[in-house]
């Protein structure tokens, strides 16, 4: 047995843990000030400099603050809901490479947890078993509101899962593997967001609504159902939700940026240079925190900019047009390989995404219409 290696482990683990934990804490300050920015107002700035122990405020008073059980829930489902929902969003990461391997105390030293060959399949089976904690909590917890944010999620991940699966076939197609680690080093030329920006953008989507963020948190409508799945949860046990929440947030910019944004590679115009991280293997997690930290913006950004949809349409937006525009990119990538021709995949999925746009457009406009 080599103590070595399992030394290794369980040390990346912990990081890997602390990292995500101190992740989600100080997301919540980036999301209040970056909010407070955009809607010209001040964001947390009493507890410490520029509000930065305001997370540390925010976690004293969930812990003691009191918990409540309702007396005729399913209380051991009510008390695991929690944990299922947040656990996939810690272990899912193990499979993302954060840099290159490097030498160091004599052994070859490697910036990921496992290499999965199919590492992508892992992702996606250990991301569907988030919806089963969402579930459990709203049918656990006997209150009709609760029940129907967590059946609304359930059709609503579900829904989404099928554009976010053939994101990662796109994925896998144009890095011919499975692996994590193949996929960015694949990208080494090119960033396959580059060549397939469609695509990628119909990921981010789908992880908008994978994570419930807004304008796809209709799970957690408060005009409608009064906080949806978590509604009877209070203290530490919602802190677990809120937790797995941010947690993904970080985990899907993270695999994002694998897939499409070439992960802790560089940009391609500087491979060779001294700033590749195949000459300074220390720049390859800065690189990703780069990247990762752009992404959080955008969701952010997103959330303070775009109303809330309403479910009937949100629903249509994934059956109608994301899955048919789904297989369309799939199909003119799988071209394009063959053909070994970027262009084409970058010419034909932008046309078809704006044949999407037009398609959107007229049937807003039917239905205005119609209302009138």
């Amino acid at each position: 047995m080599d103590w070595a290696l399992i030394l290794e482990w369980v040390i990346k683990s912990l990081i890997l843990v602390m990292v995500l934990l101190a992740g989600f804490a100080y997301l919540t300050w980036y999301e209040r000030k970056v909010l407070s920015r955009m809607q010209v107002r001040y964001g947390p700035n009493r507890a410490g400099k520029f509000g930065l122990l305001q997370p540390i405020a925010d976690a004293v008073k969930l812990i003691f603050k009191e918990e409540l059980t309702p007396h005729e829930a399913e209380k051991t489902l009510f008390i695991i809901a929690p944990i299922v929902t947040v656990v996939p969003a810690v272990i899912i990461t193990a499979t993302v490479p954060w840099g290159p391997s490097f030498e160091a105390f004599g052994r070859t030293i490697n910036l990921y947890i496992a290499n999965v060959d199919v590492g992508v399949l892992y992702v996606t089976a250990i991301a569907s078993i988030a919806v089963y904690g969402i579930v459990l909590a709203g049918w656990s917890s006997n209150n009709k509101y609760a029940m129907m944010g967590g059946l609304r999620s359930s059709a609503q991940m579900i829904s989404y899962e099928l554009t976010l699966g053939l994101m990662f076939v796109t994925a896998i197609l144009m890095g011919n593997s499975m692996s994590l680690v193949d996929i960015v080093e694949a990208q080494k030329g090119m960033w396959f967001g580059a060549i397939q920006p469609i695509g990628y953008l119909l990921f981010f989507v789908a992880t908008l609504a994978e994570v419930n963020r807004h304008p796809f948190d209709m799970p957690e409508a408060e005009q409608e159902l009064t906080a949806g799945y978590h509604t009877e949860y209070s203290g530490m046990k919602f802190a677990l939700f809120f937790m797995a929440e941010y947690q993904k947030m970080i985990v899907v910019s993270m695999i994002g940026a694998t897939l499409f944004l070439g992960g802790y590679r560089e940009f391609w115009f500087l491979k060779d240079t001294f700033l590749s991280v195949d000459t300074a293997w220390f720049l390859g997690p800065l690189y990703l925190f780069a990247k990762v930290f752009i992404l959080l913006g955008i969701m952010i950004w997103v959330r303070a900019s775009w109303p809330r949809i309403r479910y009937d349409r949100l629903m249509s937006l994934g059956w109608k047009i994301l899955i048919p525009l789904s297989l369309a990119v799939v199909f003119i990538t799988a071209v394009g390989i063959l053909l070994n021709n970027n262009w084409l995949i970058l010419i034909l999925s932008i046309l078809a995404g704006l044949f999407a746009v037009v398609v959107i457009n007229r049937d807003l406009r039917r239905k205005a219409y119609e209302r009138a």
